[in-house]
Order: structure tokens, then sequence, then C-alpha cells
């Protein structure tokens, strides 16, 4: 959430989970500027059919933006949006404008500059984004087992990263805490946040523990890039 440079006030997703209608309905957000996608997988996509309801809210259709691969899947599973004309009866569904993006080319949103950097889920080429308004500047980092050598100097200078820990016993497709604990010191943003949590993590247990500047997330957690 951002005001813009004309005092409007602007929301960007990232991703669409199977939840999103219950966590637009807790945040009380009333529009949807535009949509990142950061990989294909049903967590992160399946609330797509959701955002319908701000198209008829705004009056307006919503840009997405993903790689081609990624807009490809959502084309496929969601034809009934993307093909709406071939649907037999007539109905409520999205309408959504795909966009495609590359790694490493920024994409300015109402004066908020995306760039989207390369991640590792598993063997999966996923997407990261760093995100900078003016001076502030916040990366997110989810579903992530490895960074590539070349996605670090994208991920310098950061007041907040947002990074995958999944649980403390080694995933195939995600970081464990150590891991994210490593990547942070090898990153060194001002602050950072562990995401993408498994239930076998208490937080009261293991937020005494970790740096002072690492915090765990949580459902509805609000982070300021200028506080």
């Amino acid at each position: 959430r951002f005001t813009d440079a004309e005092g409007i006030d602007r929301v960007i997703l990232i991703d669409t989970s199977p939840d999103l209608r219950q966590q637009v309905l807790r945040e009380k957000l009333e529009r949807c500027d535009a949509i990142l996608f950061t990989h294909q997988h049903v967590d992160h996509t399946f609330g797509l059919d959701e955002v319908r309801r701000f198209n008829m809210v705004m009056g307006q259709p919503i840009d997405i933006y993903a790689e081609r691969h990624t807009l490809n899947h959502l084309s496929r599973v969601f034809q009934h949006v993307f093909d709406s004309k071939n649907n037999v009866n007539e109905s409520f569904v999205a309408n959504l404008v795909p966009n495609e993006i590359k790694v490493g080319e920024p994409v300015d949103l109402f004066g908020v500059v995306f760039t989207p950097v390369r991640l590792l889920h598993g063997r999966l080429p996923i997407l990261g984004f760093r995100i900078d308004l003016g001076t502030q500047s916040l990366a997110y980092c989810t579903d992530v087992s490895r960074i590539p050598p070349e996605t670090y100097p994208l991920l310098r200078d950061l007041d907040v990263l947002v990074i995958d820990a999944l649980r403390f016993k080694h995933h195939p497709t995600h970081f464990t805490v150590d891991q994210a604990l490593e990547q942070i010191n090898q990153i060194k943003p001002q602050r950072a946040y562990l995401t993408h949590i498994a239930h076998d993590i208490m937080h009261a247990e293991l937020e005494p523990r970790l740096p002072e500047h690492v915090f765990l997330s949580f459902d509805g957690l609000v982070v300021s890039c200028g506080s």
C-alpha cells in the first residue's frame, strides 16, 4: 500500500493465495491496482478469481505481471477468465491484462519500482521482487531454497528483507531457519522477516533467539520501510 505522486492510494498484490478473500476483508482493501506473481503453484495463484470484485468496485481491468511460463499456466487453469468469450454462459469473471516480465528488468507501477529477481524453489526457477520507493527498499523472497550468485547484487542496501524459512529440518524446496539466517547475514538488510513458516515453529520459542534485527512474520503483519 502506498500513495502515488498524485495523492491516489494504491494497492499492489504479490500473488493471490487461496485465502485471498479472507485476507482482503481482514485488511479492508478496497482496490487492487496490479498483481505480480512469483510462480504458478496453487498456494500462490488459486485466489485469482476473487479479484473480480475489485474490477467491479474500480470499474477497470487489473494488470497482472509474471514470467511467460506463469502466464501460460494461469491462462490454462483460469481459462474461463482469459478466454471468457468461449464460456457457455455469460458469467462474472475477473478482467485481467497479462504483462510478461523478465528477471532484472524493472517495472514502474505508479512510482514504485518492482525489479524481478531470480530465485530457485528446488529446481523450479521462480521470482522474488525488489521493491524501491524513493530511498526505501524491500525485497520479497518467498518459496526459495537457493539464491543464484547473479541475484545478490540486486539485493544490496535493503531496508527490509522478507525471506523463506519453512522449518528447522531440511526441505528440498525451502530454506530452513538456519539457512535463512545465513542468507540474511550475507545480504545484510536493516531488518529481516521470516515467512512461509511451518506449524512446527513456535513463535514464542524461536523469536527470542533470533538476532535483534530479525523477526518472525504473522498473518496481518504490517511492515513500513520508513520505520
